[in-house]
């Protein structure tokens, strides 16, 4: 319970900071309404999700299972983030490799106690669980080139996927038994 309150607060945070700030920021830059893409790809993720979870628990008994699968579904776009990060930092652009190393490790450290959280349910589910996220930042850096317009979006909807699964499943799993003790282990996260 403790491992995912934290993970619910180091998620929520890399929502915020490393994932929709930044995406504002970038639509700016293009010139747009530096609101509309982060709103819409923040609802367009966690509704994306919702629906795909939909799709597969058809296949997957209740319980425990949803949460691994949530976890998974997630893990690929918040890879794809990486992955278009780092193609960004390819350019030398001082902000974009600063960017790229605090995204990677907002999200390689709320992996620590997520992970552990899934792999105390299954051990092999953790494993597989985690197995996405590398192939969606190969994929996404293959083409970043292609995409580099799209990048407030896929950073707003992968915010949009870890809000989804923060609210869904770690917080309710953090407070289920101790309220006070899960809403610490949060605000810790």
């Amino acid at each position: 319970r403790v491992l995912s309150g934290m993970a619910a607060g180091i998620m929520l945070a890399a929502s915020v900071w490393s994932l929709l700030l930044p995406a504002i920021e970038r639509t700016r830059e293009l010139g747009v309404a530096a609101w509309v893409p982060p709103s819409a790809g923040l609802v367009l993720g966690a509704a994306g999700l919702l629906r795909l979870e939909s799709m597969a628990g058809q296949l997957l008994q209740r319980g425990k299972s949803r949460m691994v699968l949530a976890v998974t579904l997630h893990n690929l776009p918040e890879g794809m983030v990486v992955g278009l990060a780092a193609a960004l930092a390819l350019s030398g652009e001082p902000d974009a490799v600063s960017g790229a190393l605090a995204l990677s490790l907002g999200i390689g450290l709320q992996n620590i106690p997520e992970g552990a959280a899934v792999s105390l349910q299954a051990f092999g589910a953790g494993a597989a669980s985690g197995l996405v996220e590398p192939l969606g930042a190969l994929a996404a850096f293959a083409l970043a080139g292609w995409v580099q317009a799209a990048l407030p979006w896929l950073m707003s909807a992968a915010a949009g996927c870890m809000v989804c699964v923060t609210a869904q499943e770690m917080i309710p799993e953090a407070v289920e038994q101790d309220e006070p003790a899960g809403v610490v282990s949060i605000v810790l996260g």
